[in-house]
């Protein structure tokens, strides 16, 4: 496996990851304005990936490619291992962000909280009652495993609950929609802290390497 980084006080940052199963490019800007192009060999994630950057205002571009001949999951797991290592990179040392965010959001019968934790202690919790086991041939673990992944290299700590659903897509879309709300406030830049770590320990250390 190889990794290699670049970031730069735009709070921006490329992150590429090449293994013996998957090639993952990522680049994103966390100030930006809702721009993707996201190209994963996976139609249903790449759409999920379009709603974290649209409704995050996040500019995102990713590109994969993995063995998808055996299944979806090392593709997945490792999208979702590379964007959160982007996402840690671009903050840099974390200073000055607001660090926390909540976001509840309905997408027409269902309605999913995220509240996220940008503490450099990583952790996922996940509660949805799935109405089956897959959406569009993407088995809805998967889906959990992406944030688990994300939270492990962008050194967050995400608790996401799905409070109303029927439908499986609608509760997914509800997901990365309230995740992508949680994320825009907790790493917006509250000029009160004028560039102090949010943290009374007065450090976040986090690499977010894996």
């Amino acid at each position: 496996m190889t990794v290699e980084t670049k970031s730069d006080i735009s709070r921006s940052s490329t992150v590429k990851r090449k293994t013996s199963e998957t090639d993952v490019n990522i680049q994103i800007n966390l100030d930006g304005i809702g721009r993707s192009d996201i190209k994963t060999g996976i139609g249903f994630f790449d759409h999920m990936l379009n709603q974290l950057a649209c409704h995050g205002l996040f500019d995102l571009d990713i590109k994969a490619a993995g063995d998808l001949n055996v299944d979806n999951h090392h593709t997945i797991e490792d999208v979702g291992l590379t964007l959160g290592e982007a996402f840690s990179r671009a903050l840099g040392t974390r200073k000055g962000i607001v660090r926390m965010g909540e976001a509840t959001v309905p997408m027409d019968e269902s309605l999913a909280f995220t509240c996220v934790d940008f503490s450099g202690r990583p952790y996922c919790v996940i509660k949805s009652k799935w109405q089956g086991e897959s959406i569009a041939a993407i088995p809805t673990s998967l889906l959990e495993h992406f944030w688990s992944s994300f939270a492990i290299t962008s050194g967050c700590n995400i608790h996401i609950r799905v409070l109303e659903g029927q439908d499986n897509h609608h509760m997914a879309e509800a997901i990365f929609k309230s995740a992508a709300r949680a994320i825009l406030t907790a790493t917006r830049i509250d000029p009160r802290r004028a560039g102090v770590v949010p943290s009374s320990k007065g450090t976040i250390g986090f690499s977010g390497t894996v």
